[in-house]
């Protein structure tokens, strides 16, 4: 009996072993580093444990655990859970995916940017540039991270990209969109009220404003443009790509005269205990301005996107162009099997503006920098 007890022990400790092994794959799924897997694990755990704790690992319905926790509370609020979850789930759909009827064509609230030099905001900096060409596609200064089936020639990717501005187009030409809004950055105050993990909807602080200075800075070059300031990752995080299409079609519909996309975003980059680093490139006269990063999606994930490589040309032009004034201020290109909305036109570029341990005011930098090269490409292109 003894013995038969033993085999039963250790069986149901290797079933144990193979739950908690898959549980830890499904939660590091996402991660592309070591500590990001590590800081994964850390904020999954004690969610689980609640879970377990309240006899709901299941999660049957879109409630978290600290909702099912306060419905605990109360039996009568209990047995109503499939009521709550009905009136949360109606209240979502109405408010989330609602698209304006009225399409801004500005940047709301829009100042002039000072580009004096950014007051320190504490964070420790790094300049992130490659050092080796191996593993990388290399187009002049341009450094390419594949991370798709294709194989890329340098010699297809320095043909003319497809898309161009329309000579005497009176409508917008390029639209700037947040997927990811509320991304911030770290100022040197401590007012700012986040939404979450270096996030916020104060538009001084996220990424909104750096689509402002974009905006402005387009603008100035004759270049008409279209600015969506919706924080399509607010309140609800999930769903925020399947958000921001729904505005990028209706905008398109509206005005065809649209011919690019710039879905501005921000970076994250932690050490091994998961501290912000912000990333920086010296440009001259004492002003410090964040890395800049270009992502470009393909249909490698298989999502139709059949003409992604003309996205990557663009991408490549204007590294070429802000690297021949700037050589430290662009990372390497990201190639990507995720499609990122780029299918919409033949001219959408994901944008990184720094990480968040970057200040507000080397985002804004960053972002006039990356506006100059942009127009000058594109009237370039259109010449």
């Amino acid at each position: 009996m003894k013995q038969k007890n033993v085999g039963l022990s250790r069986r149901l400790g290797a079933l144990f072993l193979g739950l908690a092994t898959l549980w830890a794959a499904a939660v590091t799924a996402g991660s592309d580093s070591a500590a990001a897997a590590a800081v994964s694990l850390r904020q999954s755990l004690p969610r689980r444990m609640l879970q377990w704790e309240l006899g709901d690992l299941r999660q049957e319905d879109a409630l978290s655990a600290a909702a099912v926790l306060a419905l605990s509370q109360a039996p009568i609020l209990m047995a109503a859970r499939t009521d709550v979850v009905q009136l949360w789930e109606q209240e979502e759909t109405e408010t989330e995916y609602e698209v304006p009827e009225t399409l801004p064509s500005f940047p709301v609230e829009e100042t002039p940017l000072d580009a004096e030099a950014a007051e320190d905001n504490g964070v420790p900096a790094k300049t992130l540039l490659p050092s080796d060409p191996a593993g990388y596609t290399v187009v002049g200064k341009t450094f390419i991270s594949n991370a798709t089936k294709y194989a890329l020639s340098a010699d297809d990717l320095r043909e003319p990209f497809e898309a161009e501005l329309a000579g005497g187009e009176t409508g917008p030409q390029v639209l700037i969109i947040h997927t990811h809004g509320s991304e911030a950055y770290t100022p040197t105050e401590e007012s700012v009220v986040w939404s979450g993990d270096h996030r916020t909807t104060d538009f001084r602080y996220n990424v909104v404003k750096v689509g402002d200075v974009i905006a402005e800075v387009l603008g100035e070059a004759g270049i008409s443009v279209l600015h969506d300031r919706t924080l399509y990752d607010y309140p609800n995080y999930a769903g925020a790509y399947d958000r921001s299409l729904s505005a990028m079609e209706s905008y398109l519909a509206q005005y065809p005269s649209i011919r690019f996309v710039l879905d501005v975003h921000r970076d994250a980059v932690e050490d091994t205990e998961g501290r912000q680093y912000k990333v920086i490139s010296e440009v001259g006269d004492g002003q410090t301005a964040a890395q800049l990063t270009l992502v470009v999606g393909s249909d490698g994930g298989g999502l139709k996107h059949p003409k992604w490589k003309e996205n990557l040309r663009l991408a490549a032009a204007l590294q070429e162009q802000i690297l021949s004034d700037y050589p430290s201020l662009m990372r390497p290109i990201l190639l990507r099997n995720s499609r990122y909305n780029q299918h919409v036109t033949t001219g959408s570029l994901l944008v990184e503006v720094g990480a968040a341990g970057n200040s507000p005011e080397e985002a804004q930098l960053a972002a006039r920098l990356l506006a100059e090269g942009f127009a000058e490409i594109l009237h370039s292109r259109s010449k």
